[in-house]
C-alpha cells in the first residue's frame, strides 16, 4: 500500500508558478477583428483571467505583438491592465511564428522553464508554429484554448487537433487559473484569486460573490 507521502504528491504534469513560463502572443485589434471561433466577449474575458493569474502567482511571462505599430495595433486592454507596455516590454515581430523571432525565443528559453504555456491570436498560425517549433525542441507545451481563436471554428479546431497530435496538452483559462491556485487554503491568493473571478469567471464568479456575500464565507 502507498503511504501519505506517496499519495500526496502531485502529477508532474500539472502547472504550479514555478515550473512553467507563459507566452501571450498577438492580443490586438487587428487579430481581434476576424476572430469568429469564439465571441469576443469571452475571449477578453479569458484573457483577462489569464493574465491576471500570472499576475497573481508571479509566472514568468513573456508577451509579445506583430506589428503592433504599423497594422495589428495596440493589445487588448485586459492584458494592458496586467502588463502595460510602459513596464513590460512588448517584443513586436514581424514573424508570424513567434519562435522564429529572436528576441522573442531569446525571451522565453530565458527563463528556463520546460513548461511553455501559450495563448494568443490565431490558433492556427500564431499558436500552431511556436507550439510545434517548441516541441520540436523538447519542451512540453500548454495551449489555453479557449484564450485563443481563429477565423472561423474549423480553423480553431483543426489547429488545436494538429498541436494535440503532436503532444500539446490543452486547457481552459479557468482550468489555469486554479491548477495554479490548488488548494483554497493559500490564504496569500485566495482573495486575489477569488476577486479575479468575481469580475471576469461568468457564472461561476456570481457564485462566489453569492456565497461571500449571502453565505459568509
Amino acid at each position: 500500500m502507498p503511504n501519505a507521502t506517496q499519495i500526496a504528491q502531485p502529477s508532474a504534469e500539472l502547472l504550479n508558478p514555478d515550473n512553467h513560463t507563459l507566452v501571450l502572443i498577438d492580443y490586438e485589434g487587428q487579430m481581434g477583428f476576424a476572430t469568429k471561433s469564439i465571441d469576443i466577449t469571452e475571449l477578453r474575458n479569458n484573457v483577462a483571467i489569464i493574465a491576471g493569474a500570472s499576475k497573481i502567482f508571479n509566472v514568468p511571462t513573456v508577451v509579445t505583438t506583430v506589428a503592433e505599430e504599423s497594422f495589428s495595433g495596440p493589445v487588448f486592454l485586459e492584458l494592458e491592465a496586467a502588463y502595460p507596455k510602459a513596464s513590460s516590454g512588448y517584443i513586436d515581430r514581424t514573424s508570424m511564428n513567434t519562435w522564429e523571432d529572436v528576441n522573442a525565443y531569446n525571451a522565453i528559453v530565458g527563463k528556463g522553464k520546460k513548461k511553455i504555456v501559450l495563448g494568443g491570436l490565431w490558433t492556427s498560425v500564431c499558436i500552431v508554429g511556436p507550439a510545434l517549433s517548441a516541441i520540436a525542441a523538447g519542451y512540453e507545451v500548454y495551449v489555453i484554448t479557449d484564450a485563443c481563436g481563429d477565423v472561423s471554428v474549423e480553423a480553431h479546431e483543426r489547429a488545436v487537433q494538429r498541436m494535440i497530435q503532436a503532444g500539446a496538452k490543452p486547457v481552459t483559462s479557468i482550468q489555469y487559473l486554479l491548477e495554479l491556485q490548488r488548494d483554497w487554503a493559500r490564504q496569500g491568493t485566495y482573495e486575489a484569486v477569488t476577486t479575479l473571478m468575481k469580475q471576469h469567471g461568468g457564472g461561476y464568479g456570481i457564485g462566489i460573490q453569492y456565497a461571500h456575500t449571502m453565505l459568509k464565507h
